[in-house]
């Protein structure tokens, strides 16, 4: 029996080591930290990567989530849709911009923002006037229902981002995050499928005045003259050192996307006859696992005996946001999105990563 950690980075790392060093090396002797080639080089190439004209670099994911909403001139008084299951950052960016944040339950099956619920929503509402935009998530590697989202935020005139933190290279029908909205948003948190060495995130969009927009946002509200602000923006740049890793690390990506698809048949090949409920892909979808997730009864009981046999596991996630003492504020109580509530009592989400061994997943799955 061997120690399995639920995440091991050092792999892909021993793979790039050399190119990355290589070029921080160059940015160090050149002084070039900020902007500069390896920024402006890495927005095209994600750009083209994304099937998209457009890319901007920035801070982090979180960041990415608050210039797209300010870009598209949402804050004090709009409200913004999104799902109760994920991470708080999709939240808190509509707060950070002045907006309410408010939420639709999701799909039994593929965890992603439920577009029939969508539609009852809006459908309830007295007014649809202060609803501005939709931030579907495209969980765990997974894209959304995007076809029928934006067939409803084109009924109502809404905007949409995509959240698309976990969906590097993910597809539907052929289309990456970013084909379907207005601007779709990425982290690079070292843990993702594409990750720096520390935080980065960026925005990309088919759309040439948002991608000013959020350009300028970006870099305290200025385009071209150092000391020319247009409105009060933000300090959130993609750093050059971040840019260079990404680069090197973006040639990767497709081998490694690929290896966590192959990870994943394993997965469910060796799962076939266990009580698990193993993830379930969309027609005509991409999942780039960017998490392997699936639904047990006794999640806590599983999850204490993959702890006992030194296997690491994980809960994306513990607590739905309405559940959250963050959110407290908007009154939701338990049993108001059954789906989320139910699904965030059953998850665990086992190894994954693109040099995980066969063995050692035969190994993971002989416990469940």
């Amino acid at each position: 029996m061997s120690q399995i950690p639920f995440m091991d980075l050092s792999d892909c790392y021993n793979q790039v080591y050399d190119e990355i060093m290589e070029k921080i090396g160059h940015l160090i002797d050149n002084t070039r930290f900020i902007g500069g080639e390896e920024v402006n080089k890495f927005e095209e190439e994600f750009a083209e990567y994304c099937n998209t004209e457009y890319c901007i670099g920035c801070g982090n994911g979180t960041d990415a989530l608050v210039l797209a909403l300010r870009a598209l001139e949402i804050g004090q008084g709009d409200k913004v849709i999104t799902v109760p299951n994920t991470f708080i950052a999709t939240a808190e960016a509509v707060t950070n911009v002045g907006a309410k944040v408010d939420f639709v339950d999701v799909e039994e099956d593929t965890y992603t923002m439920d577009p029939e619920k969508l539609q009852n929503y809006l459908k309830n509402q007295d007014s649809t006037d202060n609803i501005k935009a939709i931030i579907p998530v495209h969980l765990y590697g997974q894209m959304a229902n995007m076809e029928e989202i934006m067939k409803i935020a084109r009924e109502y005139g809404l905007k949409v981002i995509e959240d698309s933190a976990q969906a590097h290279g993910a597809e539907l029908n052929g289309k990456r995050p970013g084909e379907y909205g207005d601007i779709a948003t990425f982290s690079f948190y070292p843990g993702k499928n594409l990750g720096a060495f520390g935080d980065a995130g960026a925005l990309v969009t088919n759309n040439e005045g948002l991608y000013k927009k959020v350009k300028m946002l970006a870099n305290h509200g200025r385009l071209e003259e150092k000391y020319k602000h247009r409105v009060e923006g933000y300090n959130s740049r993609l750093d050059s050192i971040q840019a260079a890793v990404l680069r090197v690390k973006l040639n990767y990506l497709e081998e490694w996307t690929e290896e966590r698809i192959k990870n994943a048949k394993y997965y469910d090949d060796f799962l076939t006859d266990k009580e698990v409920v193993t993830p379930v892909v969309r027609k005509n979808a991409r999942h780039v696992y960017h998490l392997y997730v699936v639904r047990a009864n006794k999640r806590d009981e599983l999850r204490n005996e993959l702890s006992n046999e030194d296997i690491s596991t994980g809960i994306h996630y513990p607590i739905p946001l309405h559940l959250q003492p963050a959110y407290e504020y908007l009154g939701y109580k338990e049993g108001e999105f059954p789906i989320s509530e139910n699904v965030s009592e059953e998850i665990i989400s086992l190894p994954m990563w693109p040099e995980l061994s066969n063995s050692d997943i035969k190994e993971i799955c002989s416990y469940l």
